[in-house]
């Protein structure tokens, strides 16, 4: 954030007290669409709840007068407004402001100034509003009413819980339909703030039990499955994520947030699509976030055998001759070969080695997913190798690397790998967790 970025205090001391509740920063142009956000401020105001205004218009003049002005906007984004409106492609406009609308958010969340976000209009104020929002935490509630709604919303929503509310009718002057749509969504956003649910980073209130994540993928559902019914007996609350990229993106922001007490990253399936290209990449940050905040971690390499894409026909060309599985009409599985096996073992090694907290790595040499046990479709010996000798090679002296004979779906690896993470979770969790439960319950088989 620049020097000149605007900061809480500067923009309006009675709305964005930390002192006061219910602090709603309601944003958008207010060029085009100044009276349908008097009318939600007036809507947020009456609900007993503190609107801060926000205009993120570019080049009319705004028609209602706000908190905080576009100018302003644009500085946080250490850019001046003038430099913007003169910028020769809409879209280059539209994601400065959206810098902007960004830096404030982040410094009015820095603050603890800000309780929820409200915005509305259609792809344009999507690009402006929707980062600024994911940059709230979870659990603070953040609503765009769009006409983009039912349209293909990952770019926007990401890992977040941003809410995208059909408008149904296009935000362009107040009716009946419009102003029951924005009526019953100020009414869902004040709800969310009257009504808290306990819980939040950390176990939220305390009460609840620790909360740990696991990944998982259709190839590695049996063995995860199996540590997740483990850790569970023991008295603790596991999310399971589907390591389709979306999951690990998930994972991660909530590792990052504080949510969790523990991760057990049994499939880490994502890397090989980064690598690849595959479908189902969670970017390269994927298994940093709980390493940076020195979270505990059992960690495999489950089903990086595998990279993801759609149809046959959606496989890039210099990979059609390698060994591919159809997993289903819409997903192709391609085998990663010995040289990708060893780039994967070496960047897993290497982004566990930077983690703070403590790391365990199960290695199941019997094989990574359900494709590569023996006889299987993926099963490939040499690629394997190729994945320990370079995680092997790539992990610190901190990284402790356990081999296993079992597959990673076997009931014993998927046992193990709980019995490391309780160890690792350990006297922290002591007065949380279940210490009576024996690892292996009567009732499996």
């Amino acid at each position: 954030m620049s020097p000149d970025a605007v900061s809480p205090d500067a923009v309006s001391p009675d709305a964005v007290s930390p002192d006061a509740g219910g602090r709603v920063v309601l944003a958008g142009a207010l060029d085009t669409k100044g009276p349908e956000h008097a009318f939600v401020r007036d809507l947020l105001a009456a609900s007993g709840l503190r609107p801060l205004l926000v205009d993120v218009g570019i080049r009319g003049e705004p028609s209602v007068r706000p908190d905080v002005t576009r100018a302003e906007v644009a500085r946080a984004g250490g850019r001046e407004l003038r430099e913007i409106a003169g910028l020769p492609a809409r879209g280059e406009a539209l994601a400065a402001m959206a810098e902007g609308v960004l830096a404030l958010m982040e410094s009015l969340r820095d603050a603890g100034a800000v309780d929820a976000a409200f915005g509305m209009g259609g792809s344009g104020a999507l690009a402006v509003l929707a980062p600024g929002f994911r940059a709230l935490p979870l659990g603070v509630p953040k609503m765009i009413v769009t006409t983009m709604a039912s349209s293909d919303t990952r770019p926007h929503v990401g890992a977040s819980d941003l809410l995208l509310v059909p408008s149904i009718v296009d935000i362009a002057g107040l009716n009946t339909l419009s102003r029951f749509v924005l009526e019953r969504s100020v009414a869902m956003l004040a709800a969310q703030l009257r009504h808290p649910v306990p819980g939040g980073p950390g176990g939220g209130d305390g009460e609840g039990p620790p909360m740990v994540a696991a990944s998982m993928f259709g190839v590695t559902t049996a063995g995860v499955s199996r540590a997740c019914r483990v850790l569970e007996s023991r008295g603790l609350d596991v999310l399971v994520f589907h390591a389709n990229g979306l999951g690990g993106r998930t994972l991660e922001s909530l590792a990052g947030a504080g949510w969790l007490a523990g991760v057990l990253d049994l499939t880490t399936t994502e890397l090989a699509d980064d690598l690849a290209g595959g479908v189902a990449s969670a970017g390269p940050d994927r298994l940093t976030a709980a390493g940076r905040r020195g979270v505990p971690q059992v960690v495999a390499p489950g089903a990086l055998d595998i990279v993801n894409f759609g149809a046959p026909a959606s496989v890039p060309e210099p990979y059609r001759e390698r060994r591919l599985y159809a997993h289903n009409a819409t997903a192709t599985l391609m085998r990663t070969d010995p040289d990708e096996a060893a780039v994967l073992g070496a960047r897993l090694g290497a982004k566990l080695s930077a983690a703070r907290g403590p790391v365990t790595v199960l290695l199941p040499t019997g094989g990574l997913s359900a494709l590569s046990e023996p006889g299987g479709a993926f099963h490939w010996p040499e690629a394997d190798e190729a994945l320990e000798r370079a995680l092997l090679a790539a992990v610190g002296p901190e990284v402790v690397v356990e081999r296993s004979p079992a597959a990673v779906n076997a009931p014993a690896f998927g046992e193990r790998a709980a019995e490391l993470l309780l160890a690792h979770l350990g006297e922290h969790l002591s007065g949380h967790l279940d210490h009576t439960q024996a690892i292996r319950s009567p009732n499996d088989s």
